[in-house]
């Protein structure tokens, strides 16, 4: 007896949310992308998040991990396991800053660097996967109504970045 297979259907909407219709639509969007972004890249050995990552480095090329953690917005004992993980696999390395021998440099490594074409083949599959027939007309407009709900939330996260009292120095 084989199990039934798993449905990625949508997921119903909680009542619990009504008063947000659109972050919740939001979240359920967003959790169907990501399991699609785990599907396709996981053929190449990466982890979601992590061809942002090497598609940042291909863009910049080396930089200091604690500056991907504020690229990223993560802390870096996360940043660490990300790059130390892509390190195991062989797509990034570490090496020092010829600047600065105290801090480290995160950079591609040839194999990370050969994964490009296809990673940019696979955010071109997700691209059509995502959009499906949506006419162009439509998708702009869905790309301009993202950028807005973007600019509102940066705007209250600006806000109450500067609303917060300043750290209290903790070496005094």
């Amino acid at each position: 007896m084989t199990a039934a297979p798993h449905s990625r259907a949508r997921v119903p909407s909680p009542t619990a949310a009504a008063g947000g219709p659109v972050s919740n639509a939001m979240v359920r969007v967003t959790r169907l992308h990501i399991l699609r972004v785990r599907q396709l890249f996981r053929e190449l050995g990466l982890h979601p998040g992590q061809e942002l990552l090497l598609m940042h480095l291909w863009d910049t090329g080396p930089q200091r991990q604690s500056d991907l953690a504020a690229v990223f917005d993560t802390d870096s004992a996360s940043m660490s396991r990300t790059v130390q993980r892509m390190e195991r696999a062989g797509f990034v390395r570490r090496r020092r800053d010829p600047s600065d021998g105290r801090a480290g440099l995160v950079e591609s490594t040839e194999a990370g660097l050969a994964l490009r074409g296809q990673v940019e083949q696979l955010w071109t599959d997700l691209e059509t996967a995502t959009t499906g027939d949506m006419p162009p007309a439509e998708r702009e407009a869905l790309l301009r109504s993202l950028a807005h709900l973007e600019r509102n939330l940066v705007a209250v996260q600006n806000a109450e970045c500067d609303a917060r009292p300043p750290a209290a120095d903790a070496g005094a």
